[in-house]
This record gives C-alpha cells, structure tokens and sequence, in this order.
C-alpha cells in the first residue's frame, strides 16, 4: 500500500534536520513557522544579492527559515551549496524549499523533455542541501512574450494556435509524473504554485494535482497570485496547501500592489488546519534592509 502525503512529510519531518515545520495539516509543533525566500532581496534586476547575506539578515531579524530561489545562487558547485548548507546550520536556520523555474507547456517534446531533465537536476540539488521541497510551476504558453505584459492582462493568455488548454494540461501532468521516482528515491517534494501561467486559474492547479494524485506532489499556496479576489483563492487552496507564500509590497510592487490583510489570511488558514511554514515574498520596490523587517513584523502580528 502507498503512503499518503501526511505520511511522506511525517517521515520526512523525522529525517530531515529542519523539516518538521514542513508539514501543512497539522505540524508536529502544531505552529506556523516564518522563513523569508531570498527574492525578498533580489527581483531578478541588477546584481544578484548574495544568498550568504539573505541567511545572514534572516538570522539577524528572527526568521526561522530562508527559502532559495535557485536562480539566485551563484552556482551549483560542491564548495558553494555546502557553503550555504553549512552557513544556515550555524545561524540555527532551516531551509524549507528551494524555489525553481521550469516550464512545461510545450507543444514539442523535446522541449519538454529539457525541462523534466532540468527539474530532476534540481531536486538532486535540494537533497544535496537537505532541502525537503521544490516549488514547481506549471509553465505558460509563452504567446505573450513580455512577463511584464502578462501581469498588465493577469495572466490571461491565449493558447498556442492549433492546442488547447486541455493539451497543456497533460503535459503538465505527465512532465510531472516524470519526475516522481525522483522525488520517492531522493525524499523530495514538489509542490505546485498557483503562479502566472497555466495555474493562474486555482480550478486548474487542482486539477494538475488531482490528476498526478502522489503524495510526492503538494501544492505552493501564493498569497498574492490571484486574478481576481485573493481571499477566495486562499479559501480553496489552504485545505491542501504544502506550505504558503506570502507577498507584501513595501513601495509599490514590481508588477502591482495588493493590500493584503494577513490576520485574515492567518484565519482562513488556522481554519483549514495548516501549521506549516509561512515563506515572506516581500516583491515590494522599497529597500529590502527596511521592508523585510516591517514585513516580518505584520507577519509576526498575524500568525503569532
């Protein structure tokens, strides 16, 4: 008989020094734990900001975690990964999730295939640096070149001529079912963010996951990530949420600005069960020395 996801997690929270805040119904701690992700410091503009000072300041301000944004390291090397490894360890710092970009709808399976290989190479990566969980996207269809022009339609792009969404869909699916022996054999999760793209539409991340049906798959609950009212979003995620994102925009977002109530937020999710980790996107344009903190802070009052 297969285990379930809760199982999966259990058993990873056990294994795995830093994870047992990972699970999202009920942890064992049965609380909330606060990473920041290191795009709070770096929206892929200008210098990378080093991720050896995200741990840093993250250890300075009280986080509990420090999510990686893969292209935010500066490779891959031996030296550098246990570098960080060893750096969070020091600063009693867990790493819950290493954040990647891939891509999976593509009409040629070539494509595809490339894609699969690089979100292998990335769960080999978390394993090197005992990092549970791997935040997936779904991928779009690219007919709207400028990511920038996508977020002015909130991700509302039309099709490759000739395929239907029903096609991407599949890919989807099968690209991740691809990956799964992978995740079983290294003890790494996926879990599926509702981000710009396929998953834009939350009714069609769940049925990416109903449809892969694994316990080695979970789902990214974006707080912000929403094309219409966010609250109704969070509502039909957070019963099956993995571990939750959570956007502020301190001096205007990059792409735009919502005012989020996360006290509210924190009750949607206390009612669903979750008591997993709560990651900070701060995607604001303010300086991240200042709106990291006051961020952690609005954090701090909502989830306790």
């Amino acid at each position: 008989m297969g285990q379930s996801r809760r199982q999966i997690l259990a058993g990873m929270a056990a294994a795995i020094p830093g994870a047992r805040g990972l699970i999202g119904q009920g942890t064992l701690e049965g609380r909330v734990r606060l990473a920041v992700s290191s795009y709070s410091y770096w929206h892929f503009r200008g210098p990378k900001f080093p991720i050896e000072d995200v741990i840093d300041d993250a250890a300075r301000l009280g986080f509990e975690g420090v999510e990686i944004l893969h292209r935010q390291m500066r490779d891959e090397s031996a030296s550098y990964v246990n570098g960080l490894k060893r750096r969070a360890a020091e600063r009693g710092l867990s790493l819950p999730m290493l954040s990647i970009h891939q891509d999976f709808v593509w009409p040629a399976a070539d494509e595809r295939r490339r894609h699969i290989d690089h979100t292998i190479r990335c769960l080999e990566l978390c394993a090197r640096l005992g990092i549970p969980l791997m935040r997936l996207n779904s991928g779009r269809w690219k007919t709207i070149a400028s990511f920038d022009d996508l977020m002015k339609v909130k991700g509302d792009e039309p099709p490759v001529a000739g395929y239907r969404e029903e096609d991407a869909i599949r890919w989807c699916v099968e690209s991740i079912e691809a990956c799964l022996p992978v995740c079983e054999r290294l003890g790494v999760m996926m879990a599926l963010e509702n981000h710009w793209g396929l998953t834009t539409k939350v009714e069609t991340l769940l049925r990416i996951h109903k449809a892969v049906n694994s316990p080695w798959l979970g789902i990214n609950l974006d707080t912000g990530n929403y094309p219409g009212d966010p609250y109704a979003g969070i509502e039909q995620l957070a019963g099956q949420a993995t571990i939750v994102q959570a956007k502020t925009y301190y001096g205007g977002g990059e792409w735009y600005t919502l005012d989020l109530d996360y006290k509210r937020i924190a009750q949607i999710l206390k009612r669903s069960g979750y008591r997993g980790w709560v990651s900070l996107e701060m995607e604001g344009k303010e300086d991240p020395k200042t709106a990291v903190a006051k961020s952690l802070k609005v954090l701090r009052e909502a989830f306790g």
